[in-house]
């Protein structure tokens, strides 16, 4: 115990002699230590020009030994800062590190560092050279419950394996979409667990080459990517909210990626996909709830390889203009116990070509379909008869998308018209779902609270309703038939 004394008392009194002279100050006097973006002096300076660690928190990260815990009083300090030693920064009370918009704001440069509960706000614009809020380039970093606001990068991660990014609000520049930066970057950094964030009107959260990274319970909303993973395998994303994004995840050139329990609910940009895969490999998506996207499901050339089919299950697709967008060339997926709720159009296959190789049953159990037109008179769960789409404007939607103008229209229905008329027109079925549910998959999604409970609460009873209409209808249909000796 005296020795622990013995080694605790210099730290004690390095804080307190701080604090007698100046070291931690009123909000008046951080606000007077700021150090002039363009004032030159015999410091360090960063490509702002400003003079790194010359205010008040950088006088005590320059005071304070390896490992210590420095506490931050409240209060505005305008300053750039370098952590260059581990320690713990935590701040006391509300603690605004202003960038004055210019440069970067807080880089983190040693390992063992944590960074907890401060507002970070006002980095420079300049895209080139990718101004950050906070920048990590060591290992085994914690940043926690920080507030990053008026960034254009938020948190940036530069092979900074094993951090931790938790609990931060991290808010974009008011600028044209194309001059934001990310909200969340990873580059070559693995092992990162990345849990309960909240992104908002940002670019892209993005993972570039990092392995064994886990993203769970965070919102993105008003973004371009709510995440997008390039290179990066082993990747679980579960748990998340992607609302009013461009799109919600996209994966490209990644596997072994697993997407469970997200809510994917209106991203509806120039792509507009919920979920968007390319030259994906090794990967699972289930027990999520896709609605109100553009496209909900969209796939190009995934699987990549035969190692492994792709795995589509459990998963709620509901009021998309498209529920799952192929490209003709997809092989190689089992799509099956899904719930395909009121999309315009269920399945599309984007361009010329049939869509094969892929199946819509696993286990002999297929896909719940609203627009499917057979009955289950056994009851056992499963439609008597296989469900496949043979509609003449779809297959023409698919091939010319301008046709889209058509929706709804009295043209749309002439069409249709015509190919239920005339046999020898009528297109082929782009997918066969050779066992159809009559009743809708419970489906395990466990992400926040939706931006309005109240639309998920209509879409989630018009759902019970549909299935009970659909099952009420099917029985009775069932009962009459067997009346008229039409079933045995």
């Amino acid at each position: 115990m005296n020795a622990n004394r013995s080694n605790l008392a210099p730290r004690v009194a390095i804080l307190a002699v701080s604090c007698l002279v100046g070291l931690c100050p009123t909000t008046a006097s951080a606000q007077d230590s700021m150090q002039a973006p363009n004032e030159k002096s015999a410091g360090v300076h960063d490509s702002a020009g400003v003079e790194i660690n010359a205010g008040t928190i950088g006088r005590l990260i320059k005071a304070a030994k390896p490992g210590d815990i420095v506490h931050v009083p409240a209060g505005v300090y305008r300053e750039h800062i370098r952590i260059d030693k581990p320690l713990s920064l935590i701040a006391e009370g509300r603690v605004v590190i202003d960038g004055m918009s210019s440069g970067d704001i807080v880089e983190i440069a040693a390992p063992n560092v944590t960074l907890r509960g401060f507002v970070v706000r006002d980095t420079g614009i300049d895209l080139d050279k990718e101004n950050a809020a906070i920048r990590v380039l060591a290992d085994h970093t914690v940043i926690e419950n920080n507030t990053l606001e008026d960034i254009l990068f938020g948190i940036d991660l530069k092979q900074a394996p094993d951090a931790v990014v938790r609990g931060n609000f991290i808010g974009g520049k008011d600028l044209d979409i194309a001059r934001r930066g990310d909200g969340l970057r990873l580059w070559r950094s693995d092992r990162v667990l990345i849990e309960n964030n909240t992104i908002h009107d940002g670019r892209d959260a993005i993972l570039w080459y990092s392995q064994n990274v886990t993203v769970r319970n965070n919102t993105s909303r008003r973004c371009r990517y709510g995440f997008h993973l390039m290179y990066s395998d082993d990747v679980v994303m579960e748990n998340n909210e992607l609302t009013h994004n461009s799109v919600g995840i996209y994966l490209m050139y990644s596997k072994v990626v697993t997407i469970r329990g997200n809510r994917l609910l209106a991203n509806r940009g120039p792509s507009g996909y919920g979920i968007g895969l390319k030259e994906a490999d090794q990967f699972s998506i289930s027990d999520n709830l896709i609605a109100g996207n553009r496209a909900g499901i969209y796939l190009d050339g995934s699987p990549f390889t035969k190692l492994k089919p792709g795995d589509i299950s459990r998963n709620t697709i509901a009021c998309n203009d498209v529920g799952l967008t192929f490209l003709p060339s997809v092989k190689g997926n089992v799509i099956a116990a899904n719930n395909f709720v009121d999309n315009i159009e269920q399945v599309c296959v984007s361009g010329r070509g049939e869509l094969t190789g892929n199946d819509f049953a696993a286990d002999e159990r297929g896909n719940f379909w609203t627009d499917y037109a057979g009955y289950d008179a056994n009851a056992d769960g499963i439609g008597d008869f296989a469900h496949e789409s043979v509609t003449l404007f779809e297959n023409l939607l698919d091939r010319e998308p301008k046709l889209r103008i058509l929706l709804f229209s009295p043209a749309q229905q002439a069409i249709e018209f015509v190919g239920r008329a005339i046999p020898a027109i009528r297109p082929e079925p782009k997918f066969f779902d050779p066992s159809p549910l009559t009743r809708p998959v419970p489906v395990a999604t466990n992400a926040g609270a939706a931006p309005s409970r109240l639309s998920l609460a209509i879409c989630g009873l018009g759902l019970a309703s549909i299935a009970s209409l659909v099952y009420v209808s099917s029985r009775a249909f069932a009962h009459t038939t067997r009346r008229k000796g039409v079933v045995a």
